[in-house]
């Protein structure tokens, strides 16, 4: 089943706005990956997307799904994340742009393989790999690869999700029975497009035996444990960060981040527009345009 984040169907026709068709500019973050659990890797960010010149067609129903983070791993077993849910525009007529932003890669754990490949790939714990990023790939990229796992069989500090502007980092071993940090989860990008600057898609933490969790990445990335009771730290809502990885069995890591799709549109063009949804509406932030913010699912009908 393929993760990711589509917008579909935007093309010439007929409409009430002031043009039509019409430009806006889009932010996509899709949802990202779940941190493993059993020295496990953080999880990768859901991919960042932008586009300036998105060209919509007037009086058209767009149907917006705002994809979930991807479940960490549960305690008392060396589980993987999941691999963080897509955010979707769908006009639910015929595609002539497809614009995709794939979920975030999961964070491994010990003796399960690979980490997953996404948005921002997973990290990966002793002897695997971490997830390739930018997967499927995109230009500009929408995310980083996750760090590999240490080779050594004796030490356990494994590596950070991929954000998307950095990779994740690698651990440290400094000492045998996994001493040594945890990689950090790489950083994101922050993005103007709501007036303020906001930071999202940051990888999550990988964990460690012994020494310091991994640290999430700027962007909502959250934070990998030390071997003991504490959980990771999830990834935050609506930034599309991943979770952070946990390192025995008595703890749980870390969920990945909800995405989000936020739309700037000209004010002329938004006059007989219109939202419905988990949906918030901005008129004074940025002169001249309007913000629409999707943190759950809804409507944008383009009037």
């Amino acid at each position: 089943m393929a993760f990711g984040y589509q917008i579909l169907g935007f093309g010439s026709g007929g409409g009430a706005a002031a043009q039509d068709p019409y430009d806006i500019e889009v932010l996509v973050v899709a949802g990202g990956g779940g941190g493993g659990c059993g020295y496990g890797g953080g999880g990768g960010a859901g991919g960042y997307r932008t586009d300036a010149t998105l060209n919509l067609t007037g009086g058209t129903d767009y149907t917006i799904t705002v994809g979930a983070g991807g479940a960490g791993g549960p305690s008392d077993s060396h589980n993987v994340g999941s691999v963080g849910f897509p955010s979707q525009i769908d006009d639910g007529g015929a595609t002539i742009t497809t614009f995709t932003s794939a979920g975030g890669g999961y964070g491994s754990a010990a003796s399960q393989g690979a980490a997953g490949a996404g948005g921002s790939g997973g990290g990966g714990t002793y002897n695997s790999a971490g997830g390739a990023g930018n997967t499927p790939s995109t230009s500009p990229s929408q995310g980083s690869a996750g760090a590999s796992g240490p080779s050594a069989w004796d030490c356990w500090p494994s590596g950070g999700g991929g954000g998307h502007s950095q990779a994740g980092g690698g651990g440290t071993c400094s000492g045998h029975y996994g001493s040594g940090p945890a990689g950090p989860g790489g950083n994101g990008t922050s993005n103007s497009i709501t007036g303020s600057s906001v930071p999202y898609a940051g990888g999550g933490g990988g964990s460690t035996n012994s020494g310091t969790g991994g640290t999430g990445g700027s962007g909502g990335g959250g934070t990998g444990t030390v071997s003991g009771p504490a959980n990771a730290t999830s990834g935050t809502v609506n930034t599309g960060g991943g979770g952070g990885g946990c390192s025995t069995n008595t703890s749980t890591s870390g969920d990945g981040g909800s995405g989000i799709v936020i739309l700037k549109i000209a004010d002329a063009n938004y006059a007989t527009a219109s939202v419905s949804g988990s949906a918030a509406v901005d008129t004074s932030s940025v002169a001249g345009y309007t913000i629409v913010k999707f943190t759950g699912d809804g409507v944008y009908s383009s009037g």
